[in-house]
Formats: C-alpha cells, sequence, structure tokens
C-alpha cells in the first residue's frame, strides 16, 4: 500500500510548508489594517496579528458618548473582518501553494 511512498520527500514537502506557514504568519502580523466609521469621524487600526495598534477619534464625539460607541463598534467589527479575511486569503494562498507545488 505504501511501496511507492517516499516519506523521505513527503518530509521535505512538510518542511518546506512549515517554513512558508512561518513566513506568512510574520507577513501577516506586519501588515496594518484600517477600517473608518462616521465619515472618518472614528480609524480603528489594527495589525494582522488582530491587535488595535492605533485609535483617532474626532473630537466633537467626545461630547456624544452614544454615537461614539456606536461608531467604534462599527469600525472594530469592519477591522476584524478585514484581519479574518486577509488570514483566509493566506491560508489559501499557502495552502494552494503546497497542494500544487507553487513557490
Amino acid at each position: 500500500m505504501f511501496d511507492k511512498l517516499d516519506l523521505e520527500e513527503l518530509g521535505k514537502m512538510v518542511q518546506q510548508l512549515q517554513e512558508r506557514a512561518k513566513a506568512l504568519q510574520e507577513e501577516h502580523a506586519k501588515k496594518i489594517f484600517t477600517a473608518k466609521s462616521g465619515g472618518g469621524m472614528v480609524e480603528v487600526s489594527a495589525n494582522g496579528k488582530g491587535e488595535v495598534v492605533d485609535l483617532k477619534i474626532d473630537d466633537s464625539l467626545l461630547e456624544d458618548k452614544e454615537a461614539l460607541q456606536i461608531l467604534l463598534i462599527s469600525a472594530i467589527n469592519d477591522l476584524f473582518k478585514m484581519v479574518e479575511e486577509d488570514r483566509k486569503a493566506s491560508a489559501l494562498e499557502m495552502m494552494g501553494a503546497g497542494l500544487f507545488g507553487q513557490r
């Protein structure tokens, strides 16, 4: 059943996939994503790990707590969607490269 299976070659493929995954993770972590809401009155930025790295709030919102909360939630949700979509795209890219031998 495993007569034609070259374990050494399989091991090399697994190692290459692991190296590529690590490189993609590092590349992904360096990316910065920014989402805005309220016409730019709230702006939130995060890195590829999903960590918020910057937040800008228009001064006029400081007197309207409810509006500020709504705009923050909207921007943060949009931001997390961006990060997740990029993660999925990176995973698909890695899977495609690994499964089809592309580099």
